[in-house]
């Protein structure tokens, strides 16, 4: 939905679509608040993700997701809320914690916890009779060393459990995963990733807008992208579109650039 349509402005898919997927983090945001979102940029989010566990605390919380949904938008709770049931061998209740808060994704995670990859993928194929699942792959903890084989096997293994998508983790700091430390893009993981697994399956944490511009120079304006700040999403879209300085060449012919 543009207000003026540019010439050479790349294509992008109407929701719902499998690929050019924003998935953007709620930390805490009110009713009022999801609804001046949505009002503003709804038609720009794919997937919210009720940061962690941030949904145990919230107030007015179904409320908030009935607001999400109405706009079209998949909503389901941060995976360290899944693992935070898991671990403590209650994912029953988890279950119902979903069912009764109306959400209609859900993200199963490993990041915070050690998980046998069979049983990890045991909940995802139990939970995909029910949920669109998003499952992720890739440690919170900077000192867990996964090689690039490991992360592709994984997200191959976790999608043929029937992950809709695989994301890969990069926190909400985007310094760990398929990030360094400094905040730097890990070039050679992400390589080998995208040249195995396929694209339009992954969605690539990005929280930082050096870290989207990277994406969608080297994959286009349909990349996927996730742990978008809400006061992001729309600046997100004029990147992916090349409205923004960063990207502002990227999509013109060459008979204007010159």
């Amino acid at each position: 939905m543009l207000n003026y349509k540019l010439p050479f402005l790349p294509e992008r898919p109407d929701k719902p679509r499998e690929t050019g997927l924003a998935m953007v983090m709620d930390k805490g945001l009110s009713v009022e608040d999801a609804k001046n979102l949505v009002s503003v940029s709804g038609h720009l989010i794919d997937f919210m993700k009720l940061g962690f566990g941030t949904s145990v605390i919230t107030n007015n919380l179904k409320e908030k997701i009935r607001v999400y949904r109405d706009a079209g938008i998949d909503v389901y709770f941060g995976g360290t809320l899944f693992e935070a049931f898991v671990i403590r061998n209650i994912f029953d209740d988890y279950k119902k914690y979903m069912s009764d808060f109306g959400v209609n994704a859900v993200e199963v995670s490993d990041g915070s916890m050690l998980m046998n990859h069979d049983k990890k993928c045991e909940y995802i194929n139990e939970l995909a009779k029910d949920y669109l699942v998003v499952s992720e792959v890739g440690s919170k903890d900077a000192d867990i060393n996964i090689s690039n084989d490991e992360w592709i096997s994984q997200m191959d293994t976790e999608l043929q459990a029937g992950s809709f998508k695989v994301i890969a983790e990069a926190r909400e700091s985007g310094t760990v995963g398929i990030f360094l430390p400094d905040g730097k893009v890990n070039t050679s993981l992400i390589s080998d990733i995208s040249q195995r697994v396929p694209l339009d399956k992954i969605i690539w944490e990005a929280p930082l807008k050096t870290q989207q511009v990277w994406f969608i120079k080297h994959f286009g304006a349909n990349v996927n992208i996730g742990n978008v700040a809400p006061n992001e999403i729309i600046s997100l879209e004029t990147l992916r579109l090349g409205l923004r300085g960063d990207t502002f060449m990227e999509f013109l012919p060459d008979n204007l650039k010159d």
